[in-house]
């Protein structure tokens, strides 16, 4: 009887996820190729930043926000719904930043799609040029403007970075079934170190190491003495050593909308002394953006942080102006290609 290449088994077909996936961190071995990988494994600081999606089918709204973040970052990623809200699709924007010559991270959410649809879209972005992935559970339905839809949820965040592996490693799909030419990726995961159970946090990203991952982006911190904690307990199981850790980070506009993001947004913790900071500001958006600087410089100092995300909703010139005073330029540009007809 054929067995689920998910399961953890000692066959020559299937592989325990759990033993087989371990990668030695320190070997300078590259698997993907991908920029990302290429400085996260030189040792240097990485920087990644969060494309917003447009709600448009014009592809020119993708390039001029690429461009923005081009030469600030080391990858951009491209989001898969987040918040359960319809945008231009994760695969598409990959399509459209590999044809420039700029380099992706491809989230893949497990919400819309079941196993066969996510092992097909894996291999077709593959094919164009998508050397990094995002493996992600996916927020839930009611938490967009769609709450009528019907979630899939076929994998979760931790069969998904199994299944990545059992492609890239092994070169098969869940079936079995051997792949022509396997998709080269990086693979990351999410976590989020700042809402409870504090505990065991350090413990469910041991496990997404065990499922595959091999970098990780966090949600946003707006809390460095929670984010120090659970470095702490990082570094005890010696999970510093095996996973590289990107901090997300990212300015708020005012205490309206801290306060908004903390009670609306899934995930998001943002401590009271924040908030009353940013409304004792003459010039909220400025102590914002100061505020997201002084964590990020903060953030480099933990032993363990490799690197960090920076997410700001359609404010991508912001976002460059906060990597450049933040100390983190002058990075490499992204770009590698000339397209005809393509900004780059």
């Amino acid at each position: 009887m054929r067995r689920h290449a998910l399961e953890l088994v000692e066959d020559p077909q299937r592989i325990s996820a759990s033993s087989a996936f371990h990668l030695n961190l320190s070997s300078p071995k590259i698997i993907s190729g991908s920029r990302l990988e290429r400085v996260l494994k030189s040792g240097r600081f990485a920087v990644t930043a969060e494309l917003n999606p447009p709600d448009s089918a014009d592809p020119q709204a993708v390039y001029e926000r690429a461009l923005v973040l081009s030469t600030v970052c080391d990858a951009i990623n491209a989001t898969d719904a987040s918040g359960a809200n319809c945008h231009m699709s994760s695969v598409g924007i990959c399509a459209l930043l590999t044809r420039a010559g700029y380099e992706p991270v491809y989230q893949m959410s497990c919400r819309d799609r079941n196993r066969i649809a996510m092992q097909g879209d894996l291999l077709g972005a593959a094919a164009m040029g998508v050397k990094n992935v995002l493996c992600l559970t996916g927020d839930g339905v009611q938490a967009g403007d769609q709450p009528e839809a019907k979630p899939v949820f076929d994998l979760d965040s931790m069969t998904l970075l199994r299944t990545v592996r059992v492609m890239r490693d092994h070169g098969q799909f869940l079936s079995g079934r051997k792949l022509d030419v396997p998709p080269k990726v990086f693979v990351g995961a999410a976590e989020n170190p700042f809402v409870p159970p504090y505990d065991f946090r350090p413990l469910r990203l041991q496990k997404k190491w065990e499922a595959g991952a091999e970098f990780i982006q966090t949600q946003y911190c707006f809390d460095v003495p929670r984010l120090a904690e659970f470095m702490k307990r990082v570094r005890d199981l010696g999970l510093h050593e095996k996973l590289y850790i990107l901090v997300g980070v990212g300015p708020l506009r005012s205490a309206k909308i801290a306060d908004w993001m903390r009670n609306h947004v899934p995930g998001v913790h943002i401590p009271d002394e924040v908030i009353n900071r940013l409304k004792g500001a003459q010039k909220q958006v400025a102590e914002g953006k100061k505020l997201c600087i002084e964590i990020i410089q903060q953030v480099r100092e933990i032993v363990g942080v490799s690197g960090v995300h920076v997410m700001a909703y359609r404010q991508e010139e912001l976002v460059a102006e906060i990597i450049e005073e933040a100390g983190l330029l002058p990075r490499r540009p992204i770009a590698t290609a000339e397209v005809v007809g393509v900004p780059v």
